[in-house]
């Protein structure tokens, strides 16, 4: 064991050396030593407005970064979607229009991409025309796994003894390939896709399309039907995949979450800083679960509240670490609420490929039979969950955080009248920096989970190498020691009872 643990810690400190070599060759002309030849300019306020299926640049310096200073078009402006910079300009889209706070500002100009081309952090621009536009996007990557350093076996809280597979693999392990634009009118767009999990092959599910028709009224409510991410937590707000490590939550945010189903939702802001999301939904889960599964009683809900109060923004689709370089602070403080009456029956499989069952904190699944005791067996239950996060981003540093609460209440089923109710709570904690800007990052993470069938917890490090010194392609590395996962299925990096060990390298390409 000893030897396999020598070469984990090998591969990523050899992960970690090779990053600066290449990501420290920079141009002489940084900001530095232009700021030593010229006076520093003074910030400016441009406005910078779009039509619909129009796109609008306005010539700023960006060098110290942006900030949305207040909304005023028809249409939401949303970071990395209808507004966003780069080295020399500002630019706003489908009838965003705003104010910013920039450096010195020159004369703005009206431009339209033409099809085909790229647009960063929204893909290949393939058709724009009068009647209607389509873009597409591709994320996959490349995983090599092992779990060789975790025990073989753990014991549940009512004292059975469980085998834990412990895997070595490599795998091209997912690819997430989406159209998206609008139809006849910009009011109407659409997002599909098609969706995949290779570590999941012959599973439920393992493949999936999906997706979702959206009506803008303006930038203050929108209206959506079909498949998206219940806002049951920070991480399912609609950032993915743009987290700190590669397509893998922390035990409590992947334990305590909702995930993909069917519904109908309201979004919108409230103001420049403040969001919101409600949705109405069939279950916690579609993925893997067929409509004559689901009960006819629709009853799952689910509520965010955004506010962002010193920018208006928090990063490209709020994501997670400050790669965009803040030069004024970012915050954001969100709160989340959910509730949903769940059956045996519509529940994913325990390898799906979202897999979001409902669980103890020693990771049994609550729809066992006789999990609770002989001739007991739960077929209903009332599911509540709540979650308060805070983050701050500063110069390429960040600190974020979530807490969480479940309530699980009134078990319906066979023999079930003995069964207390269930209270669980939790944390994530997650910082990160950037070592070498728009190229090396280094981040840390921890989290716990509590509750009556046991307190597990982990904690990881990694780091993130952008080859090409933009988002798009970053090889990442990161190692795990967990105590009792929770959580686990083929597609997430533990098993469930977990406890050791666990290393993985990823490659990734996001376009």
């Amino acid at each position: 064991m000893r030897s396999l643990i020598t070469s984990n810690v090998a591969l990523l400190l050899l992960v970690l050396l090779s990053a600066p070599a290449a990501a420290q060759d920079t141009p002489d002309d940084s900001p530095i030593r232009q700021s030593a030849a010229a006076p520093p300019a003074k910030a400016a306020t441009i406005t910078c407005s779009s039509k619909p299926g129009e796109r609008s640049s306005c010539a700023a310096d960006t060098s110290k970064g942006v900030v949305l200073l207040r909304s005023m078009g028809a249409a939401p402006c949303l970071l990395g979607k209808t507004w966003g910079y780069d080295q020399t300009s500002v630019w706003v889209s489908d009838g965003c229009s705003a104010e910013f706070i920039t450096g010195a500002a020159v004369e703005p100009q009206t431009t339209k991409p033409k099809a085909p081309s790229y647009i960063p952090n929204a893909g290949f621009l393939l058709f724009d025309g009068d009647k209607g536009q389509i873009y597409f996007r591709l994320f996959s990557y490349g995983r090599y796994l092992n779990q060789r350093n975790l025990n073989e076996s753990y014991v549940d809280a009512f004292g059975h003894t469980k085998t834990v597979q412990r895997r070595q693999d490599i795998q091209l392990q997912k690819f997430f390939a989406p159209f998206s634009g609008w139809f006849l009118t910009p009011k109407m767009r659409y997002y599909l896709y098609v969706w995949s999990s290779n570590a999941s092959q012959g599973d439920p599910a393992q493949v999936v399309g999906g997706g979702n028709l959206t009506w803008t009224f303006n930038r203050f409510v929108s209206v959506g039907v079909g498949i998206t991410s219940l806002p049951t937590v920070r991480s399912t707000e609609g950032q993915f995949p743009y987290w700190l490590g590669v397509d893998d939550r922390l035990i409590a945010d992947e334990f305590f979450r909702g995930s993909y189903t069917s519904g109908v939702w309201l979004k919108g802001e409230f103001n420049s800083k403040v969001k919101y999301q409600a949705m109405f939904a069939n279950n916690l889960s579609t993925l893997g679960v067929s409509a004559a599964q689901l009960d006819n009683k629709m009853d799952t809900q689910s509520f965010s509240l955004v506010w962002l109060p010193t920018t208006g923004e928090f990063g490209l689709w709020n994501t997670f670490g400050d790669y965009d370089d803040h030069q004024k602070m970012a915050t954001r403080l969100g709160v989340h609420y959910s509730h949903s009456l769940e059956e045996k029956q519509s529940q994913p499989g325990t390898e799906g490929i979202e897999n979001s069952q409902i669980r103890l904190t020693d990771g049994s699944v609550i729809f066992t039979p006789d999990l609770f005791g002989p001739g007991i067996t739960v077929n209903e239950v009332d599911y509540q969950m709540s979650s308060i996060d805070a983050g701050v981003k500063y110069k390429g540093l960040s600190l974020e955080g979530e807490y969480y609460w479940r309530w699980l209440s009134n078990f319906t089923g066979i023999n079930t009248s003995g069964i207390a109710n269930i209270n669980d709570h939790g944390y994530q904690l997650q910082t990160s920096g950037m070592a070498v800007p728009k190229a090396l990052q280094l981040y840390f993470g921890a989290s716990q989970v509590f509750g009556r069938y046991g307190d597990q917890w982990e904690v990881r490090g990694g780091e993130n190498w952008y080859l090409m010194k933009e988002r798009g392609i970053r090889l990442n590395g990161e190692w795990m020691y967990v105590n009792r996962s929770p959580v686990g299925y083929t597609a997430y990096p533990y098993p469930v009872g977990a406890k050791g060990t666990v290393f993985h390298i990823n490659l990734e390409m996001n376009f």
